[in-house]
């Protein structure tokens, strides 16, 4: 058996190398073999000549600078590709796996599979290392034709989900086989959304592994609403594909939540022109 592993990554040398060490010290059951895949979107501080020194049976490739994270994942994946692998294991770099991360989530996809007979995408819930609190895994949607969701809480036994973070995601081959890799509509964080939200209307199921299975802090921003922030600022926050991504978030709802394109439009824009009215709005709803 083999497993794909897919990263990306700019200027965090210090966190891909322990991402790394964390992967090579996997305790995994005698056959799965990891080969490594990882995409260096053109880092200034080192991270491909240490990881080359410490990891030399890395698979490295380049980007201009410009890839973002979906477009660096869909570099190593593509790259991956022809190594066969049975399954691809997404992974980012700033995510330390626990020890029996790799071998939790290869028995969560087997067991539902001989279950139900086909196959699942499984999910690694991350914790935020200093809080605990859970920062990234699979959601729930309160109702099919709204993107709104909530977090799933692990359990001990998996559980079905609806779309999911690709911090830690397990793809077993036949999935890629049935709808492919990551979008190329999408460049950074709806990639992996889109890709979950894909499968499952593909047929497949998208399945919550038991316990926490990394540490991950949300690296996500959360003061852009301040009052201090000038409205400039919001604006550019709205178009950033690592802010708002507002043509990418409303071609994400077209696609699949096409009857709330016009809500999402106008909440968009609500909460970048008027962020205090939104909350109030957002409480009262």
């Amino acid at each position: 058996m083999k497993i794909a592993v897919l990263l990306a990554t700019f200027n965090r040398k210090d966190k891909t190398l322990a991402c790394l060490h964390n992967l090579k010290s996997q305790e995994i059951p005698e056959g799965p073999d990891l080969e490594i895949f990882l995409t260096d979107d053109a880092s200034t501080d080192g991270t491909s000549e240490a990881i080359q020194a410490q990891f030399p049976e890395t698979n490295v490739y380049h980007g201009n600078g410009s890839l973002f994270w979906a477009g660096g994942m869909i570099q190593s994946w593509t790259n991956a590709l022809s190594s066969k692998a049975d399954y691809y294991l997404l992974l980012n770099d700033d995510t330390n796996l626990k020890r029996d991360a790799v071998k939790i989530l290869l028995n969560c996809c087997s067991e539902f599979y001989t279950k139900h007979g086909s196959q699942a995408i499984g999910v690694g819930t991350t914790q935020d290392p200093d809080s605990k609190e859970i920062t990234y895994g699979g959601r729930k949607l309160f109702s099919k034709y709204k993107p709104q969701s909530y977090r799933v809480q692990p359990g001990e036994h998996s559980i079905e989900c609806d779309m999911a973070n690709s911090n830690i995601m397990l793809v077993p081959a036949e999935i890629v086989t049935k709808i492919g890799i990551l979008s190329k509509e999408f460049t950074h964080a709806i990639a992996d959304f889109d890709y979950t939200l894909r499968a499952r209307k593909a047929g497949f199921s998208v399945i919550v592994a038991p316990g926490i299975l990394g540490d991950c802090a949300n690296d996500h921003a959360q003061n852009w609403k301040s009052s201090q922030v000038k409205l400039s600022e919001r604006v550019k926050y709205l178009y950033s594909v690592k802010g708002l991504a507002y043509k990418e978030y409303l071609l994400f709802i077209k696609k699949h939540f096409p009857l709330n394109l016009p809500a999402s439009f106008f909440k968009l824009w609500l909460k970048t022109l008027f962020p205090i009215v939104y909350d109030l709005f957002k409480k009262a709803a």
